[in-house]
């Protein structure tokens, strides 16, 4: 079995890359370089995972052959060049979120992997885990049956110190609010469970911080199967949840309700009577754990990259949550319901943030 070499960009969410992702699988990934523009960030982190390789030049990474990995955790609005620089570099790629700012970025992205050496797999960590993980069992063995209602709510909280970061806050820099940065992960567990996105009308507001960008959405769905579903975003609730709640014709579904990890157990899943409840049981008999977040979506890119299963996250699975944002910010800005795709002649293809009033 290989050992991929990987340098991490940025060591924010990048140390949680290390402590999730790559120190549970030793046999898997070696972190050999670690990279940050502050200085006293990049010793604390290699001193702490004892990472002898520590440089503020991004580009002297792209340049070393005995790196295979990049994995940008860097601010959003300098994902785009740093993933098209690395897939040109020969280097295989891990995106933190959102991947880009735009659907022409994403489409960017797309365009240059086609040529590229490496792949891109951008990082969806909420989809891992034993609750979510049994959930897709059930409605892709076809138990759950036909989607009727879902309700998604992102209910954090941010307050004045979480913006003293200078690109947070921003359109410039963070590129959008509780939409970009907090609820992206939980929307890309509705489509993972309940299919692709049909319609859209939303509404965003600026209401808990001073900054530019929205801390507070709702948006209603039509799903592409019928289903109807509803989404809930603020940054300014005093208890902190993330939870789903899906109703089908035989199960009903609901996430935990922990914030940053609403893919593990427990869940709840309901079923409609005896029968169903024994054939969720025959095909959940021989359940084995799944760790959650970035230590199984890491474990799935390795047994991709060794020949042994799909690429576990795609860069169409983030222009597919990048879609949903833009129609939410769209529909808001316009007043009226937004039909996907997001093609190059819709308002906000070159760039979410362009009004279209």
């Amino acid at each position: 079995m290989s050992i991929w070499t990987v340098a991490v960009v940025g060591c924010g969410i990048g140390r949680s890359h290390i402590v999730e992702g790559y120190l549970p699988h030793p046999d898997k990934f070696r972190v050999a370089a670690i990279c940050d523009l502050d200085e006293t960030r990049l010793k604390q982190v290699g001193d702490e995972f004892s990472i002898a390789r520590r440089t503020t030049s991004f580009d002297e990474l792209l340049a070393d052959d005995t790196i295979d990995i990049i994995d940008i955790c860097t601010p959003p609005s300098i994902h785009l060049g740093q993933v098209v620089a690395a897939l040109g570099a020969g280097k295989h790629v891990i995106c933190e979120k959102p991947l880009t700012g735009s659907i022409a970025g994403v489409d960017k992205i797309i365009e240059a992997e086609k040529n590229a050496k490496g792949v891109l797999m951008p990082i969806f960590q909420y989809r891992y885990g034993d609750g979510i993980e049994q959930a897709r069992r059930i409605i892709d063995a076809g138990i759950a049956g036909k989607p009727y209602l879902g309700a998604v709510e992102t209910f954090w909280l941010r307050i004045p110190k979480y913006y003293s970061v200078p690109w947070r806050g921003k359109w410039a820099t963070e590129l959008g609010g509780v939409l970009v940065t907090h609820a992206l992960h939980q929307h890309d567990m509705l489509t993972h469970l309940m299919g692709p996105v049909d319609k859209v009308f939303g509404r965003v507001a600026t209401r808990v911080n001073d900054i530019e960008v929205e801390d507070c959405a709702t948006a209603s769905l039509l799903m592409q199967n019928g289903a109807l579903v509803s989404l809930s975003c603020t940054l300014g609730s005093q208890e902190q949840i993330s939870r789903l709640r899906l109703h089908f014709e035989n199960v009903t579904f609901e996430s935990s309700h922990e914030p940053y990890a609403p893919g593990r157990d427990p869940w709840k899943i309901l079923a409609a009577n005896a029968v169903v409840q024994a054939s969720i049981d025959a095909l959940l008999a021989d359940w084995k754990p799944v760790a959650p977040r970035f230590t199984t979506q890491m474990k799935h890119f390795h047994r991709y990259l060794s020949g042994e299963g799909p690429l576990p996250v795609t860069s169409r699975d983030a222009r597919k949550a990048l879609e949903l944002v833009t129609a939410i910010y769209q529909s808001s800005d316009s007043g009226s319901e937004v039909t996907l795709p997001i093609t190059a002649d819709s308002p906000k293809y070159a760039d979410w943030r362009a009004r279209t009033r």
